[in-house]
C-alpha cells in the first residue's frame, strides 16, 4: 500500500505494509535513528515524535494511521530555533546525561512550549510523564524546561520592544 505523508516538512510516500509500525519505518525507511526503541509499548516515550502535531510513542502508531498526515522528529525539530533553543536550555542545565531519552524529551518539550509555555514546574512535570530517563533524577530536566521557558519569554519580550 502507498503511503502519502509530510515528514519533517518535506513530502514523502512509501510503499509498505500498512500495518508496519512507524517507529521501524522511520528507523529502517529514513534512517532518523532520533527515534528509538525502548519498551516497545508506548511507556518510556524513547520513540516520541509529532503526528499531526500531538506527541506520540511511534511504537504504538501503525504506518496507515499516518497516511495523509504530518510527522515531525527530533532531527525536524533540531533544526528549528525552538529546538536549538531547547537543545541548549539542556545542554546548559546539564540535564542530559547518556542522551538515549533526549530526542523524546526534545520533542515534548518542544510541543509543551508550543503550546503552553508556563514555567510552573508541575505543568512541566504533566507534560513530561510519558518519558522516562534512566539516568537522571528529573531535577535538572525539569530546570532545562524552566530555562527554556525562560529564554522564550525574553526572547517574546524582545520582539514586542521592537
Amino acid at each position: 500500500m502507498i503511503i502519502k505523508f509530510s515528514l519533517n516538512g518535506k513530502n514523502t510516500s512509501l510503499d509498505t505494509d500498512p500495518m508496519k509500525r512507524l517507529l521501524d519505518i522511520l528507523r529502517e525507511n529514513y534512517n532518523l535513528l532520533s527515534v528509538k526503541e525502548s519498551c516497545g509499548e508506548g511507556e518510556c516515550g524513547a520513540c516520541t515524535v509529532l503526528l499531526n502535531g500531538l506527541p506520540v510513542t511511534s511504537c504504538l502508531i501503525n504506518i496507515i494511521q499516518v497516511d495523509g498526515g504530518s510527522v515531525i522528529t527530533a532531527e525536524g525539530i533540531s533544526e528549528t530555533s525552538l529546538g536549538k533553543l531547547i537543545a541548549a536550555s539542556f545542554t546548559e542545565t546539564n540535564a542530559v546525561q547518556c542522551g538515549f531519552c533526549f530526542p523524546g524529551f526534545l520533542v515534548t518539550t518542544y510541543h509543551y512550549l508550543q503550546h503552553d509555555p508556563d514555567c510552573d514546574e508541575n505543568k512541566i512535570k504533566n507534560a513530561l510523564s510519558g518519558n522516562i530517563c534512566r539516568c537522571t533524577g528529573y531535577q535538572k530536566i525539569i530546570e532545562a524546561v524552566q530555562l527554556a521557558c525562560r529564554k522564550l519569554a525574553d526572547q517574546e519580550h524582545k520582539h514586542e520592544d521592537v
